[in-house]
């Protein structure tokens, strides 16, 4: 197919990409032979990109199932700054906006058309539907979230069940299906309720080697803990709380904390919602607190980390928020605060359930996610294990294997434990037993006399955190037994006696302090780009404001980080960046090179830039003097460029203001031509260092 030939022109022109992703060029020839897919790949995949560049090629019009209204209205605006005739038909608008985007569509401007599951479903527009079969036809039927259609997945919504309403009115247009995460059982079911025929399925892996997943026990001063966590950030980022109380509490506090945060729960009316979701996209704001009601689908690639507050109550869900970072590819930040008496809230919700089959369900979803925040592995094996993907070694990118563990035998602790599971009769949980061999005081071991058993008071020499992690591994290596009702009880199988027997050894994987903080970059041209990726930012947030849409529309962080690196002098150059698609270069392409070309006539020696580094990072001129083997004399010299240069120094942490004042009077007497003269003028209580840095303040005014 001559269309298939040229795909990577069509990528780079309205797409601004040089070359695939993994899976995306055999989904869109699949897609290109009107063939029914199902596509499972993971958020910041490239799932949109499968069906709109078809879309453009193919004859006809693509109609996009959204469930999201600001979903759909950010796709078509990011999809209408690079060139291509997209439209939405929703709630929002009036009747006269509906009539001339129809018209629009009649004649041929759009080729795709998103719209809301209750709209496509109404009988109005499935008559509109076969009007455009009829004179333009109908390229295909792409569904987005998928897994909405099944109530095995964690967002389950009936609408999405009568879409295939549309499969029998339009037997003939093929439907391409698409979510971030299904596991076998929702595959099934989307394919069977959309009435999917001949299914080619795609899963692609995953694994988003981007994300970092960490995992941090969750404090007493947990707000202060976030806080603390917060201002170490840069970037966007959001907070998931498991309530709406905790939501408004959180969002309200960093507020007063001087933090630029807002809420977003299902219990504020839709405008507050919309409005804060708006500002959150814009980079208005840098932090959004939400309950899981927020970010499905939602259209921002530069959220830089998100925050778990609260343990979430299954992993798919886990998996799917945490995934909302880094969906351009840059390194962003997963991290759950983990506490037990979030687990036991948990517990509590499950038993308000009447089903017994859902209250098992929902105990097994909550033990995998305990298995995944206790764990010693890789973080990122567990979620991949989960959703059926193998994945061996180290990745380097989570808590457990950038800091490592050591395995160690804890044989001796193991016959203990699991003694006292014996002599305790199989008959309580994980605590009651760790209580009795730390040597607990409660009414419970009293009243069953478990203070006289001979494992009372045995495990005193290990701490309750030890005890826990011990317990776990017992059971994760099935060691031990823990029933799976309300009681959590342990019990003894086989292997159990022949760690007894001194038959078998027990190795668990102990936590291992990591050596040191995990520093930044200290390279200078690192630094460099990092200035001129800032300014870029700024740029394009002014460029956006101006236009009325979020800076990633603009461009991609991504695409920003590559521009800041080569530093294109030319629209040619320009053009050869990952994300900048034809309209763009004849857009933006001459602001943004003026930008960089003044960038670099500023520009400063890398010395001075790794002077500014540790001074942004802290350090006073003597620390970076003896950081770097440098006379202080010659730090003083760089702040002082660096301050005349329009570098943010503080100059009176560095001169008393008392002293600035004098140096200003000794410079209009004598000007600032001779550092020798001034110093003469003002005397010995003034240094050259001050002298300099008064003066180069002077002249950047």
């Amino acid at each position: 197919m001559a269309a298939i030939d040229s795909l990577e022109k069509v990528l780079k022109y309205h797409f601004g990409y040089d070359q695939f992703r993994p899976n995306q060029r055999q989904i869109i020839e699949a897609a290109l032979n009107n063939q029914d897919l199902l596509v499972i790949m993971p958020t910041g995949g490239g799932k949109s990109l499968c069906f709109q560049l078809p879309a453009l090629i193919k004859k006809g019009v693509t109609v996009v199932v959204s469930p999201l209204i600001a979903l759909m209205q950010d796709q078509v605006t990011a999809l209408a700054d690079n060139g291509i005739g997209a439209t939405f038909l929703n709630s929002t608008l009036n009747a006269k906006q509906v009539r001339d985007r129809e018209s629009l569509i009649l004649q041929g401007k759009i080729k795709l058309l998103y719209v809301a599951p209750e709209r496509l479903l109404s009988p109005s527009f499935l008559d509109f539907l076969a009007v455009i079969d009829n004179y333009l036809g109908l390229a295909c039927l792409a569904v987005d979230e998928a897994h909405c259609v099944s109530d095995w997945g964690h967002d389950f919504r009936p609408e999405y069940r009568q879409i295939k309403q549309v499969r029998q009115r339009f037997p003939s247009v093929p439907i391409l299906a698409l979510t971030a995460t299904a596991t076998q059982q929702v595959r099934e079911d989307i394919i069977q309720q959309l009435g999917l025929r001949d299914t080619s399925i795609h899963i692609a892996s995953f694994n988003r080697p981007n994300l970092y997943y960490e995992v941090q026990p969750k404090t007493s001063k947990s707000y202060q803990q976030l806080y603390q966590y917060i201002k170490g950030q840069t970037g966007s980022g959001i907070v998931y709380c498991i309530s709406r109380k905790t939501v408004d509490q959180v969002a309200e506090q960093l507020q007063k904390d001087g933090i630029d945060a807002l809420p977003y729960h299902a219990g504020m009316n839709d405008q507050e919602r919309s409005e804060n979701q708006t500002r959150f996209i814009r980079d208005d704001v840098q932090i959004m607190v939400a309950t899981i009601a927020f970010g499905m689908g939602i259209n921002k690639p530069d959220v830089r980390f998100v925050v778990h507050y609260d343990l979430p109550r299954n992993l798919e869900g886990y998996y799917q928020e945490s995934g909302r970072a880094g969906r351009d590819g840059e390194p962003a930040k997963c991290t759950l605060f983990f506490s037990f008496a979030d687990a036991r809230k948990i517990e509590y919700f499950i038993n308000q359930k009447t089903e017994q089959n859902e209250q098992q369900k929902a105990r097994q979803q909550l033990r995998q996610v305990l298995d995944y925040t206790e764990g010693t592995e890789c973080r990122r094996s567990s979620v991949l294990g989960y959703f059926g993907e193998s994945f061996s070694g180290n990745c380097g990118n989570c808590d457990n294997c950038r800091n490592g563990n050591n395995s160690e035998d804890w044989t001796i602790e193991a016959q203990k434990f699991l003694s006292c599971v014996a002599r305790t009769g199989q008959k309580f949980g994980m605590m009651h037993i760790i209580n009795v061999l730390r040597g607990g005081k409660g009414e419970k071991i009293t009243q069953y006399q478990h203070h006289l058993l001979s494992t009372y008071g045995i495990g005193k020499d290990k701490t309750l955190g030890e005890w826990k992690r011990l317990s776990r591994s017992l059971v994760q290596q099935n060691l031990l037994v823990e029933t799976e009702d309300n009681f959590r009880i342990l019990k003894l199988n086989q292997h159990s006696w022949e760690v007894m027997r001194k038959e078998r050894s027990v190795f668990i994987a102990v936590p291992q302090k990591a050596n040191g903080p995990i520093l930044g970059d200290d390279n200078p041209n690192t630094m460099e780009s990092d200035l001129l990726f800032d300014r870029l930012r700024q740029l394009r947030k002014k460029i956006a404001d101006s236009q009325g849409v979020p800076p990633y529309v603009i461009f991609h962080d991504s695409s920003l980080r590559l521009m800041a690196q080569s530093k294109p002098r030319s629209l040619e150059q320009f053009r050869q960046i990952s994300g900048v698609v034809h309209s763009k270069v004849q857009q933006y392409g001459d602001i943004f090179l003026a930008a960089i070309n003044d960038f670099c006539q500023d520009s400063l020696p890398s010395t001075q830039f790794l002077t500014l580094q540790y001074y942004q990072d802290g350090l006073n001129v003597e620390e970076i003097a003896r950081k770097r083997s440098l006379k202080v004399s010659t730090i003083y010299e760089h702040l002082a460029k660096l301050l005349e240069a329009g570098y943010e120094i503080d100059i009176n942490q560095l001169v008393s203001k008392n002293k600035q004042e004098y140096i200003r009077l000794a410079i209009k007497k004598v000007g600032d031509q001779s550092m020798k003269t001034l110093k003469e003028n003002l005397g010995d209580n003034y240094s050259y260092e001050e002298i300099k840095l008064v003066v180069a303040w002077q002249r950047r005014l």
